[in-house]
């Protein structure tokens, strides 16, 4: 159903400024109304200092969870389509390798296995073989883990692991075929981080390494560059595999090894974590791996931290991205699902791989109001109106869960 509650909203108005008085953080009474969590981020985003490999962030827009999970706060992603990098959250499984890789960037070597001519190849010498650039939603598996109310282990995002970023660098397909293609029966593409690993562990078992269809090569690129500029360590410098539609962890930081391969690889981070298992149980081989992103989207604005808003005219504003698929349609609510209204898209189209931003401008009446939207990608697959619950707080993509609780005046 798409049609307008009348004591709710009115027609669509053009676009004004939101008023920004604070305080506003979602009642628990509202947040009840529409069955959502009443988490928060009060208590777990206490100030913290950032990690020495990640002083040039934003301080005021990031969520310091650990030195290594760091979160771009909701309100900080504003109205463009390309987050900058001091505003990019951060996800690593293992401690960033000493900053002395990227002192010569160009002398970075990785070795490609599965193909007719094995060899290694330099950083430089990857530079000489070919130049494509790609807008990509970059965005962890347990994004959104934070609403779910099984309180998952694992970082409890809201919706701040993930961000639009413009990578540059060599397709993968054009460096196989310089090295003669791939050897038959190759399924698999699988990536290794150069990651320090710790004394006395079976490397099996903490390396970083993923492995994905063999297909993904496509649009997959080793990449140097991020929104125009040398990829900072923090987020896989010197060199980094990228393989849009695809969860973060399937985006191999600081890559020293690129092979094709006939199974997936027997690393644990493969075989065993980032498996969606059901609640209650742990990740094994047998359950479906996190790779492939699905239909999603939040609101930005208002967010639940804008301030008690003025009764009139309000515009809310957000994102939406289809995974491998491009997003066709955007719809909101503001009474928390009973009625949908389409969105219209803003600013640029950069790519099925890209976010679009999305705004709809209407009218609140005194009260609470819960705000939802849900996007719809070009194959007609649904943002869930469910929450997809699983052991891991996995491919969350509720479009309650991201929904905002706003009050006004």
């Amino acid at each position: 159903m798409h049609t307008q509650a009348p004591h709710q909203i009115a027609p669509a108005l053009p676009p004004l400024a939101l008023n920004r008085r604070h305080l506003l953080a979602g009642s628990a009474s509202a947040l009840a109304a529409v069955g959502l969590s009443t988490w928060t981020q009060g208590a777990a985003a206490q100030a913290k200092a950032l990690p020495a490999y990640a002083s040039w962030k934003d301080v005021n827009s990031a969520i310091v969870h650990i030195a290594t999970t760091i979160e771009t706060k909701r309100g900080a992603f504003g109205t463009s389509v390309i987050t900058p990098a001091e505003q990019l959250y951060i996800r690593n499984n293992l401690p960033a390798p000493d900053a002395s890789i990227v002192a010569d960037r160009d002398a970075w070597e990785i070795a490609i296995e599965g193909v007719s001519k094995p060899r290694k190849l330099s950083l430089r010498e990857l530079k000489t073989l070919g130049l494509e650039t790609v807008a990509m939603v970059l965005q962890c598996s347990g994004n959104g883990r934070g609403f779910f109310p099984s309180k998952p282990s694992g970082t409890p995002w809201t919706v701040g692991a993930a961000g639009c970023v413009v990578w540059s660098g060599v397709p993968v397909r054009v460096v196989a075929e310089a090295l003669g293609g791939l050897e038959s029966g190759m399924r698999f593409m699988t990536g290794t981080g150069g990651e320090k690993l710790p004394d006395g562990l079976d490397p099996k078992s903490i390396i970083v390494e993923r492995s994905v269809p063999a297909a993904a090569m496509a649009d997959a690129l080793l990449a140097w560059e991020m929104n125009g500029a040398a990829i900072p360590l923090a987020h896989g410098g010197p060199l980094r595999l990228i393989v849009p539609g695809y969860t973060g962890i399937n985006n191999i930081k600081y890559i020293k090894q690129l092979a094709f391969t006939a199974q997936e690889t027997d690393a644990k981070i493969m075989s065993h974590g980032y498996r969606i298992s059901p609640p209650g149980e742990k990740g094994d081989p047998n359950q479906p791996s996190v790779q492939e992103m699905t239909v999603k989207s939040w609101i930005n604005s208002p967010s639940p931290d804008a301030g008690l808003l003025e009764k009139g005219r309000v515009q809310i504003s957000g994102v939406a991205f289809g995974g491998l698929q491009p997003v066709k349609r955007v719809e909101v609510s503001v009474d928390g699902g009973k009625n949908w209204i389409d969105a219209r898209f803003v600013g640029p189209d950069l790519g099925k791989y890209a976010w679009r931003q999305f705004v709809l401008e209407t009218r609140l009446l005194a009260g609470q109001h819960m705000l939802a939207s849900r996007a719809t990608d070009v194959q007609g697959n649904v943002q869930p109106q469910q929450r997809l619950e699983n052991a891991a707080g996995y491919n969350n993509t509720s479009w309650a869960d991201h929904a905002v609780a706003v009050k006004v005046a």
